[in-house]
């Protein structure tokens, strides 16, 4: 499973890339809204520091608007992924900008229906936004599960970027279910790394390394 970093701020991204482990990046208007840096210049920064795919969405709301935007937003870095709203005018900018060979994230997806339309106009990753799901009452790791499920059926390339993680359990079960990917905040990556006997087993392995003899 690939782990993305879902925020826009640098010093969070080049801590995370120290550990070893971020695959790439997911960014949306809130997170960017966060920085001082210049949207483009903060773009270009995180793609700079990791190499794998980027998510950067597009604001505007007509297909043709939205390709000229895409395609702007492509020419920052080469590891850029558009981030598009699911929706009729998203479905057909993402169809031509996949033909043109720019990657699209159908990003604010809430049912296997939305995703599988997605698929077949040819985005590169969708995205479940399962906590969101969650907070509404409903499980949103069925949905991740429906998709995967959808996916395998039917042979798509298309990855299922698990959005919208909330604790370290919707990570867990992420892997377990299979999704390509899970894109979660910083705060979530650390907890992933701790467990508190973990911590309680160092601190008695220190303790006692105080009374190991040592010429």
């Amino acid at each position: 499973m690939k782990i993305f970093l879902d925020t826009a701020n640098l010093k969070q991204i080049k801590e995370a890339v120290s550990w070893g482990i971020v695959d790439g990046v997911t960014t949306n208007p809130t997170l960017c809204s966060r920085e001082e840096e210049s949207f483009e210049d903060l773009i270009k920064e995180i793609c700079r520091i990791v190499s794998g795919p980027i998510s950067v969405e597009c604001v505007s709301s007509r297909a043709d608007e939205i390709i000229k935007e895409a395609r702007s937003l492509a020419k920052l870095a080469d590891n850029v992924v558009v981030k598009i709203p699911i929706g009729i005018e998203g479905l057909k900018a993402i169809k031509a900008l996949a033909q043109e060979g720019i990657k699209a994230n159908t990003t604010l997806v809430f049912s296997p229906m939305q995703a599988l339309l997605a698929a077949k106009a040819g985005a590169r990753y969708v995205s479940p936004f399962v906590g969101r799901l969650d907070d509404v009452s409903h499980d949103g790791m069925d949905l991740v599960d429906q998709i995967v499920t959808i996916f395998n059926n039917y042979g798509f390339d298309t990855e299922v970027i698990v959005a919208s993680i909330r604790h370290p359990l919707h990570i867990v079960e992420t892997a377990l279910i299979g999704a390509d990917i899970a894109t979660l905040p910083f705060a979530a990556l650390e907890k992933m790394v701790k467990h508190p006997l973990t911590d309680i087993g160092i601190e008695r392995f220190l303790k006692d390394w105080e009374k190991v003899k040592v010429k």
